[in-house]
């Protein structure tokens, strides 16, 4: 997903979209909400806290509630980009510009419902992580290996996680073992398992 160091710079480098995230910002600024970057996406924030966020992706703008899982939801617009995973986070997805004016009102609703919520303080804390449990063949290649070790351990535990998940979440031998060498180079270079995933 494409990012900016500003919000026009953000908008103006996808010709795709560039109408629908012109009309989005263009509703969500009628809102009390300040506009800003984070993580190279425009999020709209309350009291310093974020309300919600605008991104583009292949086939759909986005506009995600940081807290959505509080909201009504009455027009069942919002969804759970990761089922299982992401506790508050709801997003609305739109394919089109006329999708949006059609929903220009009941956009704007839940945007002042959103806006209530946070000043009412409904948040969903993130739970406090658990220790990484290392699965026996990425505990042995980061024993015989220091360097790797090093540069495993320099990573943030929820990186640390995603990897030992990934390895121990095969069930056969075989499978583990290619997963380990698959993670191996982007353990070396820095990067986590879900990086080019990641969004705002």
């Amino acid at each position: 997903m494409r990012k900016g160091k500003t919000v026009e710079e953000y908008i103006l480098v996808d010709e795709k979209w560039q109408s629908e995230l012109l009309l989005l910002r263009e509703i969500i600024l009628e809102s009390e909400l300040d506009e800003t970057i984070k993580w190279g996406c425009p999020v709209y924030t309350i009291i310093g806290k974020n309300v919600l966020g605008v991104a583009a992706f292949k086939n759909y703008v986005g506009v995600w509630f940081y807290q959505g899982v509080f909201l009504k939801d009455e027009a069942r617009k919002l969804f759970n980009a990761q089922d299982g995973k992401t506790k508050a986070l709801r997003q609305w997805r739109f394919s089109s510009l006329s999708e949006i004016q059609e929903s220009n009102e009941t956009l704007k609703l839940y945007i002042e419902e959103a806006i209530e919520n946070q000043r009412l303080g409904k948040e969903i804390k993130p739970s406090k992580k658990k220790e990484v449990l290392l699965p026996a063949e990425l505990k042995e290649a980061l024993g015989n290996n220091s360097i790797l070790k090093e540069q495993y351990e320099s990573l943030s535990q929820s990186k640390q996680r995603e990897y030992a998940e990934y390895v121990g979440s095969a069930k056969q031998e075989a499978t583990r073992l290619r997963r380990l060498q698959k993670i191996i180079p982007m353990i070396e270079a820095g990067i986590g398992l879900n990086d080019k995933y990641r969004s705002c």
